[in-house]
């Protein structure tokens, strides 16, 4: 059941971000829960790798870098699903950051006490 709510959550924060960033398009809900599985699923393993093989650069940055990692699996989710695209890096970095805001906050919202916890 969490696992189901972390993805609508995701699809919801993807809708909201295509709204208020130029270059971030989501053509229906239908594309941004499949965007979100893509998200997920590209992300917890070829972003995992990228970011263990990136951890230096990470620390370097002081963890900024993580953003660079996570637009980057924006834009390889935006090639991969039909109805999502991110036009510009610009848009992906952007993207990113709101991403993290916006879930964070919905999760606050429903009070989803696995990320509380954290």
């Amino acid at each position: 059941m969490r696992l189901l709510i972390r993805w609508l959550i995701n699809a919801i924060a993807l809708i909201i971000i295509s709204r208020l960033i130029n270059g971030f398009h989501v053509t229906s809900f239908t594309d941004a829960l499949i965007a979100a599985a893509v998200f997920g699923i590209v992300n917890s393993t070829l972003g995992l790798m990228l970011k263990i093989l990136t951890f230096p650069l990470t620390i370097i940055t002081f963890g900024l870098f993580l953003i660079v990692i996570n637009a980057a699996m924006l834009k390889f989710a935006a090639r991969v699903v039909r109805g999502f695209e991110v036009d510009s890096w610009t848009a992906a970095i952007i993207g990113a950051i709101l991403l993290s805001l916006i879930t964070a906050f919905l999760h606050w919202l429903i009070k989803d006490e696995h990320r509380a916890s954290r």
